[in-house]
């Protein structure tokens, strides 16, 4: 089916203020789950809900709360994000970070106990929405590991996502790099899953270590892991995500000795810079174009359509699903109502 963006965003808004959320509080979150959707990103979008209900019902997450700021030694920043959702807390803690940087140049923010903060471009879209570059480790506790390492035959780490964000020039928009250092998120498995679709070759491994195109082996009771971006390279890039957001941030990692139930709890590194500190703007915009346009004018090979860098399929998706809908399988949207329904909402 499909829904109109704005439609689906005031239904999430109502199955949140249902939940306990303050009105405000219910349109962000909705906001950046809707805006996942929109840029193509369902992994992150309002598939979430579900899972948000039932860690709102078991007390993990919690309505309401705000980010603490629990340190600042110059342009150093820490925050707790007191198990809130991590769409209200972490854009708290980025806005306190870009404004830092603003006034310094430079700024670093680590970011503890945050319920799932979404879709990590988001943060890198708040950064050069104020003209600044960002780069965004991010890290997740609080529930079972999800990739298996290399040469491994079982999960033991997240999908420990990396953001780097360019602000717009006067020729040029944003570019935001925003992966997961998995060859795939989960939530694109789950939607696969729910869809009752088959996955690509060489994305997950059994319970057994062996390779499986069935998506359900994540969600069985044998379960199976994802396998790591570029084998040996983004294992290299999750390990450091695990320790730069939860070693150094102290925000934890997720290894056994640190609480396993079923909650999402997000740490989040961040650096913020002016680029104006660095070099002259109008250097920046022609040298960003003049790389964007070399790059854009590769002849595709054969199977592809035109050579893009990152932030152009965001912006593709977004003009598609805003004139035509999001589309949501019948199991996930299945989900979604019964969620709402447990409050009493209806579409």
């Amino acid at each position: 089916m499909r829904i109109e963006h704005d439609i689906l965003q005031a239904f999430i808004e109502e199955i949140l203020k249902a939940a306990g959320s303050a009105p405000l509080e219910a349109a962000i979150v909705a906001d950046h789950l809707v805006l996942a959707n929109l840029s193509g990103h369902d992994s992150h979008g309002v598939g979430m809900i579900p899972r948000y209900v039932d860690n709102l019902k078991a007390g993990y997450l919690k309505p309401n709360e705000h980010v603490e700021q629990i340190k600042k030694d110059g342009s150093i920043l820490v925050f707790d994000g007191r198990a809130g959702f991590g769409q209200v807390v972490a854009r708290e803690a980025m806005a306190e970070t870009i404004s830092v940087a603003q006034e310094t140049g430079l700024a670093l923010s680590a970011l503890r106990n945050a319920h799932h903060i979404g879709r990590v471009g988001t943060y890198g879209e708040q950064c050069t929405d104020a003209g600044l570059v960002s780069i965004h480790f991010v890290n997740v506790t609080g529930h079972r590991g999800l990739v298996a390492p290399h040469r491994g035959s079982d999960a033991r780490y997240g999908t420990n996502p990396i953001c780097i964000s360019l602000p717009a020039t006067k020729d040029e928009p944003r570019i935001i790099l925003d992966f997961a250092t998995s060859k795939v998120a989960l939530g694109k498995i789950r939607v696969a899953h729910n869809s009752g679709k088959k996955v690509e070759d060489g994305l997950l491994i059994d319970s057994k270590g062996n390779a499986t195109t069935d998506p359900g082996v994540m969600f069985s009771e044998d379960v199976g892991s994802l396998l790591p971006l570029a084998e040996h390279k983004g294992y290299g890039l999750a390990l450091m995500c695990e320790l730069l957001t939860g070693a150094i941030g102290g925000g934890g990692t997720i290894q056994p000795g640190n609480i396993r139930d079923t909650r999402i709890i997000n740490n989040m590194l961040s650096i913020v810079i002016d680029p104006a500190r660095l070099t002259e703007a109008d250097y920046i915009g022609s040298e960003m174009k003049a790389m964007c346009d070399y790059v854009r004018e590769s002849p595709p090979r054969t199977g592809y359509g035109n050579v893009i860098v990152p932030g152009d399929p965001e912006r593709e998706q977004r003009e598609l699903r805003q004139a035509h809908g999001i589309e949501i399988d019948e199991e996930t949207w299945r989900q979604i109502t019964a969620a709402a329904e447990s409050y009493n909402v209806t579409l």
